[in-house]
């Protein structure tokens, strides 16, 4: 009976070291499944991807639209990023997870001819700003 016990006690140490993985193999893992499922609906949005930089901790999200580069819509998505972000972590297109330990996204939103009309790196501190929303951008600072 002792035997057994060592022996079944061994197999559950080698089953949880196998299934332990690291931040690279959870950032590899995020991107497949991103990649695989994730689709982001709004105005003239026509594809998104996510890649991988292993070497970074970094993931970059491209959200292609077929919108004109022009000042009205970087002026329109610069200023609703922000919830399109939020969104992304409530649904886990962004993980939280791996921002907590130390993986940065590097969200851009494009248009047709993959111009930038917004972009963000969303950090630990960032994630902090979006999570909080309204509260971070009305803080008052002490005047001397």
């Amino acid at each position: 009976m002792k035997k057994i016990t060592q022996i079944v006690f061994a197999f559950a140490v080698m089953l949880l070291l196998v299934s332990c993985k690291n931040t690279k193999q959870k950032i590899q893992e995020h991107v497949s499944t991103y990649n695989n499922s994730s689709s982001i609906k709004g105005h003239g949005v026509t594809s998104t991807a996510a890649k991988a930089f292993l070497n970074d901790n970094r993931i970059e999200i491209r959200i292609e639209t077929n919108l004109e580069e022009n000042d009205s819509n970087k002026a329109a998505y610069k200023e609703s990023f922000p919830d399109l972000l939020k969104e992304m972590i409530q649904n886990n297109q962004i993980s939280t997870e791996l921002i907590n330990e130390g993986v940065k996204f590097d969200v851009y939103f494009l248009a047709y001819n993959n111009a930038i009309l917004a972009q963000q790196l969303v950090d630990k501190e960032e994630l902090a700003v979006l999570e909080n929303g309204a509260a971070a951008d009305n803080k008052e600072t002490a005047k001397l």
